[in-house]
């Protein structure tokens, strides 16, 4: 048998989303014959785990490495553990969280992640905001992206700095209560994207 994949499952008690994932977790390991040691952590037992991850359960690291949030797919697993595919972007499809402080901002390896799982077109300035500029024929089509935007923004209760001129868009996104990123910045840009 091949040696071992360490999959750390960062779950909470009651969670209906963490028993799913652990649930998908053990399904992959049948389906598809691999060899997963799973180590469960309650971040509720752990400050800092709680502090970092907040509401923001399950989240799953495969060999180190955050892999997947909210949810996982036996075979988007599979594929990870036996090729070290990406999985594919879950980002626009998750619900930003409101930031209550205290929770120190992203930083290194784990910004890193974030910024390649969103892709191209996004940039992270000095590990404190994210940035994009978009361009548009004219004003009237910048006016209308601008609008798009902004119903996101009051729908996930997240809001961008917005600049308007003539056939561009520039956007900035970060967590105001805590001057730098959290996930929730991710998760609105990539919803940004998907009205482009």
């Amino acid at each position: 048998m091949s040696e071992a994949v360490e999959v750390t499952l960062y779950t909470r008690a009651d969670c209906m989303l963490c028993d799913k994932a652990k649930a998908a977790i053990r399904a992959a390991e049948s389906l598809y014959r691999l060899n997963i040691e799973l180590k469960e952590v309650d971040v509720d037992g752990d400050d800092d785990l709680r502090a970092r991850f907040t509401n923001d359960v399950p989240v799953i690291y495969v060999a180190g490495s955050e892999a997947f949030r909210h949810r996982v797919d036996p075979r988007d697993l599979a594929d990870v553990i036996r090729g070290g595919a990406r999985p594919r972007s879950s980002l626009a499809s998750e619900k930003c969280i409101p930031c209550r402080g205290g929770v120190p901002p992203l930083r290194g390896k784990e910004l890193l992640a974030l910024e390649r799982e969103l892709g191209e077109g996004w940039r992270v300035v000095e590990e404190h905001h994210l940035e994009r500029a978009f361009t548009f024929p004219d004003f009237a089509e910048a006016l209308a992206f601008t609008n798009r935007v902004g119903s996101i923004a009051e729908e996930e209760g997240h809001h961008p700095d917005i600049h308007l001129a003539w056939g561009q868009v520039r956007i900035e996104i970060w967590t105001h209560k805590i001057n730098g990123l959290t996930r929730s910045d991710f998760i609105l840009a990539a919803k940004i994207d998907s009205v482009i």
